[in-house]
């Protein structure tokens, strides 16, 4: 029987945190390996771990997996959460780019001057709620059913509630205006391996501090070389 996927990244979210959320989504335990030093980050690719010397890095099924949206791929694959079709896995891998897109404005964020924070914060806010949220907001409306695509949990609804957290955390009455989101963000939070995630305690990551920031940059040297995808 295959152990546990381990995951190896930093003690923070980042590119790795949309992987910890659709593996505890398919209710599957893993391990992590936090990148603390420099040596560490040298040891995986001295190994040869890490074959395009970048994290995140994921070991599972007899695998290293680098590249985030094939981690992301073979999970939603494997747990049944990528769509029962051909034409499912198309809106899924749609909705989950657009998804990516709004979530790679908020990925930066940490790593910006105080001034620059508060620029791309509105900037967030307002690409979420003048671009993203409104397209989310018509496919819920329009195709009148619980779940993004189709009838059945999929990781774009995965995807889609942690971007909604993750821009809540910027304005918090961000989904005003949004009545499908706000039933959507409530019924996908009350699904049990979602509900468990969200709780205290859980491998869910805070919102990353200058702990995180140091880290990250201690460990590659510098935050532009940081190849993470």
């Amino acid at each position: 029987m295959a152990g546990k996927p381990k995951l190896y990244y930093f003690d923070g979210r980042g590119k790795m945190e949309s992987i910890r959320w659709l593996l505890a989504a398919a209710g599957v335990e893993f391990e992590e390996e936090f990148l603390e030093t420099r040596e560490q980050y040298e040891k995986l690719l001295q190994d040869g771990s890490l074959l395009f010397q970048q994290v995140p890095m994921v070991e599972i099924d007899g695998m290293k997996m680098v590249q985030t949206r094939a981690i992301l791929n073979y999970i939603a694959a494997k747990y049944n959460l990528y769509g029962k079709d051909l034409k499912e896995r198309a809106l899924i891998d749609m909705y989950v780019g657009g998804t990516d897109d709004l979530m790679g404005f908020i990925l930066i964020f940490p790593f910006l001057s105080a001034e620059d924070k508060e620029k791309q914060r509105a900037f967030i806010v307002e690409k979420a709620t003048s671009r993203y949220f409104p397209a989310y907001e018509k496919v819920l409306k329009d195709h009148g059913q619980d779940f993004l695509v189709g009838k059945n949990f999929s990781w774009a609804d995965v995807h889609l509630l942690e971007a909604i957290l993750m821009v809540e955390e910027k304005k918090s009455d961000v989904l005003t205006g949004f009545p499908q989101l706000q039933a959507f963000k409530a019924r996908i939070s009350s699904i049990p391996t979602i509900k468990k995630f969200l709780q205290p305690g859980s491998q869910r990551k805070p919102v990353p501090d200058d702990k995180y920031v140091e880290t990250v940059r201690r460990v590659l040297r510098a935050y532009d070389n940081m190849k993470a995808n």
